[in-house]
């Protein structure tokens, strides 16, 4: 049940000074109230964050705590062609540019809730209108109304409903916290980009080196054939020797393909996050064709508490909550009255009363009206209360959900640790097994020759030197995997972002050629980015940079 209370001071009448003076006084009255205005609901503090004083296996031979230097962490892979495809996914990824439309739209969102802060109503009307009246009216009297006649009117009018709860300004900072969450959300997109480029590429450069060892494999196979050919042809065997050894090469030989699927799906998987269609990346990915990137020896990991400013879904979680927070001083206004000014301004002039159009701007045909009004919602019957419980509760849920949040954060840096030092660990004992295998093969396929030993040797011998290569292929993906997800996971690399520009020029010219966007979006005159496409080889550089928006 909503009960409104008005009162009006005004009468068609010409506006004199002491009227004049009573709207004067109204609105200074409603500047003042305005100004002592309180703003009722909780202020927002920052959650308490469940952090451990290091991660865990630090300060060792691969990983200690200290400053960190995560700006550019792909660098430290020494690898040309993975800068080169860091800067074109920065440029040309569809989902980052989604997420930079977000922001936009978020501040939007913010312009709007500024927007509503000031006078809600400010509204003009005006009208002209020909008039004629029945011919059978009769014109005997002394004031009888025209057959023909014009009459014109204006009107003004205007509402502002104070902030004296702080309504709007809890509004305001609501919508500044969901602005600034949609550029931590951004941030965070920017740091899973890059995570799935330098990831991606390291699963190509892998899947490579794994195809290089089934061929050279195959050859091998190839030669410990031919052997078993020639010495069965010789009657130096039987021919269960050269059935074992087609069938080792043959499974061997079957493994290329399946290894080629993958390879074309890795590349297929890059050019999305390149932003291109499909398509071969051969000239791109020319130069160290195999070659896993090798990261640095050591790595500095920072400490937990560095995850609260650096990590970018932990700001969004808490800027989340802080957004949430605000929405429960906006429930708690409803329980109080709603405190407005309002007022109207017109004229109106007919030439059937013998005067002119031109009357409508004079004082004579001036009509006002101005004056305090307010709303108060009574016998909602629960609904303003239980509304401030629901926005409480999702405080609590996005308060408990940051929590989460920093929670998983350690773990992800950690799990990361883990694979990184491990696999190098495993790598160093992979290493020994492969040449350990080479030895056997060798031995084992000069002892057949002579006749020392069965071909079951040589084929055990084939078979533990592939897998063994394969193993030590994996282990060395591992380590850069590992590193990738250490710094995926401190939230490294988002700081490559150009400040204030979260979309292409391209999207920006757009943009601007459909809606005015003022100072929201950079320049049309700004420097666009390369043209979506890939480059070759001899356009990769030594270093990445961000581009210049």
């Amino acid at each position: 049940m909503v009960r409104q209370y008005q009162t009006l001071v005004g009468r068609p009448r010409p506006v004199s000074t002491a009227s004049g003076a009573a709207i004067y006084w109204i609105f200074v009255a409603a500047l003042l109230v305005s100004v002592t205005a309180c703003t009722i609901g909780p202020d927002f503090t920052a959650p308490v964050a469940p952090l451990a004083e290091k991660f865990r296996d630090v300060d060792n031979r691969s990983a200690r705590s200290g400053p960190l230097e995560y700006q550019n962490w792909w660098e430290g892979f020494r690898d040309p062609t993975l800068n080169k495809l860091i800067q074109i996914a920065y440029n040309q990824n569809l989902t980052l540019l989604s997420a930079g439309t977000r922001v936009l739209q978020a501040r939007a969102v913010l312009g709007i809730a500024i927007g509503i802060s000031y006078p809600q109503v400010q509204q003009g009307a005006g009208s002209v209108i020909y008039n004629r009246t029945s011919a059978a009216t009769p014109l005997s009297a002394p004031n009888a109304t025209p057959s023909y006649f014009w009459t014109d009117a204006v009107a003004a009018q205007a509402a502002w409903e104070l902030d004296f709860w702080g309504k709007f300004r809890r509004g305001v900072e609501s919508a500044d916290g969901a602005y600034l969450a949609s550029i931590a959300s951004y941030d965070n997109v920017l740091v899973s980009l890059l995570g799935d480029v330098t990831a991606t590429y390291i699963g190509i450069r892998t899947t490579e080196q794994l195809i290089g060892i089934a061929r050279d494999n195959v050859r091998r196979q190839e030669q410990a054939l031919s052997i078993a050919n020639a010495k069965f042809k010789g009657g130096g065997t039987s021919e269960l020797d050269v059935f074992q050894a087609t069938n080792v090469l043959e499974q061997t030989r079957a493994a290329i393909p399946q290894l080629t699927i993958q390879l074309q799906q890795g590349e297929n998987a890059l050019c999305v996050l390149l932003g291109v269609p499909p398509q071969s990346l051969g000239m791109l990915l020319s130069r160290s064709v195999g070659r896993i990137p090798s990261p640095p020896r050591t790595v500095v990991v920072g400490i937990p508490a560095d995850l609260l400013r650096r990590r970018p879904d932990v700001r969004a979680a808490e800027l989340a909550a802080l957004a949430q927070s605000a929405q429960i001083g906006v429930a708690l206004t409803q329980l109080y009255p709603a405190i407005s000014i309002t007022g109207a301004f017109g004229g109106s002039a007919s030439t059937a009363n013998g005067h002119t159009l031109g009357d409508v701007v004079s004082w004579k045909g001036v009509t006002y009206a101005a004056g305090p009004s307010f709303q108060w919602n009574l016998l909602n019957y629960g609904q303003i209360t239980n509304n401030v419980r629901l926005q409480d509760a999702r405080l609590q849920q996005l308060l408990v959900d940051y929590q989460n949040t920093v929670l998983s954060a350690q773990q992800e840096v950690d799990n990361g640790l883990v694979t990184y030092q491990q696999s190098r660990n495993q790598a160093e004992f992979l290493r020994r097994s492969v040449v350990a295998a080479n030895g056997a093969l060798r031995i084992a396929l000069e002892q057949y020759e002579q006749g020392a030993t069965s071909f079951t040797t040589v084929l055990t011998a084939e078979q533990n030197l592939f897998q063994a290569q394969n193993s030590l292929a994996g282990a060395l993906a591992s380590v850069p995997l590992g590193l990738t997800a250490v710094f995926r996971a401190l939230g490294g690399g988002w700081q490559i972002r150009v400040d204030g520009n979260f979309v292409t020029a391209a999207t920006v010219d757009q943009m601007r050629a459909r809606t005015d966007w003022g100072i929201l979006l950079p320049p049309t005159s700004a420097p666009q980015p390369p043209a979506p496409g890939l480059p070759g080889p001899e356009d990769i550089g030594p270093t990445v940079r961000p581009p210049e928006w």
